[in-house]
């Protein structure tokens, strides 16, 4: 029996033909298209939790003001309120942050009003903060945010730390850091020790006198031979160079340069030499901020010079660095002869990140 070759089933895209076929994949691909779109929009909204879990206090405020809404399935999205829809925000905090309100992001993402009782100091910075978010991002001021707010209380109760001017909250703090906190810088003035001792030597000869750069801090004590204060050759004083100090000390000047982690563009950051005369004493105080700590040189030490930190004494050891956290409770004793004679160096807590300390920069910086 002869068959005819049109008398069999053809395949569909042979049919169809080429343009035929492109059409269907355009079809397809916007099929594809538009099930994206519904799956994205069928996401809950930003910064709103589901409602299976709501807590049963945030439930009741929702049925309530929904009026006729009628069972668990009434959408939350359609109960918004105005300012949530135009100001929405990514939570990303858990119920317990959020009852406590202690979360890095809930101070800086809600309309929550700054401290009415704040000091002018911390609103101050808070307005220098917003101005900061504004030229840049809220991008890692949590932490920053969460510290101005928290002051207040902080200032009102008391502690072995409690810095005056500004906490940064959950920062890991010790008095005393090990040496691996700033291995770099560490070693860097370790091995300029001589050259720095010879510079101190230098401009301590010269007289301490405020018109040769010295800034006297207490009484003169006299020895057998002359007079000795409590003052500081300053390099750095908030910030700022010392011009005439530092072209007296150009290779300690050239040290400070070479840290990777001295603070000397705000006004949390200072540098110099320190001397405190035999018999004195500095009385119990605390630092302005928890973001720094102060690297001490042994320059001159005697062996009865002692330093009380968070209550955990140390001593001073020449050509040998310190790390402390000043903005623990701390005093220091002097009941040797000669003087004490230290480098002292403001470098960045290890725990403060980098975008932070750019925020920090711009809060304290000396222009403002």
């Amino acid at each position: 029996m002869h068959w005819s070759m049109n008398t069999l089933p053809m395949p569909l895209y042979v049919e169809l033909g080429v343009h035929s076929l492109s059409g269907l994949l355009w079809t397809v691909v916007l099929l594809f298209l538009w099930h994206c779109y519904r799956m994205g929009s069928d996401l809950p909204i930003p910064g709103h939790t589901h409602a299976g879990k709501l807590k049963s206090g945030s439930r009741r405020s929702m049925m309530s003001r929904g009026g006729s809404c009628a069972g668990t399935k009434c959408s939350a999205r359609s109960k918004l309120s105005r300012s949530d829809q135009i100001t929405p925000f990514i939570s990303m905090e858990s119920e317990e942050d959020e009852d406590q309100g202690q979360g890095y992001l809930t101070p800086v993402l809600s309309h929550a009003l700054f401290p009415a009782q704040a000091s002018a100091e911390a609103k101050k910075l808070y307005a220098a903060l917003q101005e900061y978010a504004k030229r840049y991002s809220w991008v890692g001021m949590g932490r920053i945010h969460k510290g101005l707010r928290e002051q207040v209380r902080l200032n009102d109760h008391s502690a072995i730390q409690k810095p005056h001017l500004f906490f940064l909250p959950d920062v890991p703090s010790v008095p005393f850091f090990p040496r691996d906190a700033h291995r770099h810088d560490i070693e860097v003035l370790e091995a300029n020790y001589a050259v720095i001792l010879a510079e101190f030597k230098t401009v301590y000869q010269r007289g301490i006198d405020p018109k040769s750069g010295w800034t006297c801090l207490g009484p003169k004590v006299w020895t057998l031979w002359w007079p000795i204060h409590d003052a500081v050759f300053s390099l750095y004083n908030a910030g700022v160079c010392v011009a005439g100090n530092c072209r007296s000390c150009p290779c300690t000047y050239r040290t400070l340069l070479s840290l990777r982690t001295f603070i000397s563009s705000n006004s949390l950051g200072s540098a110099g030499f320190w001397l405190l005369g035999p018999g004195a004493t500095l009385g119990s105080s605390y630092g302005p901020t928890n973001t720094r700590l102060r690297c001490h040189l042994g320059l001159q030490t005697p062996p009865s010079c002692e330093l009380v930190v968070g209550g955990e004494p140390q001593c001073w050891s020449e050509g040998h660095c310190l790390l402390v956290d000043d903005s623990f409770l701390h005093t220091v004793s002097h009941k040797d002869a000669g003087p004490r004679v230290i480098l002292s160096v403001d470098l960045w807590h290890p725990n403060v990140a980098a975008a932070e300390r750019q925020a920090l920069d711009f809060m304290f910086s000396p222009d403002l």
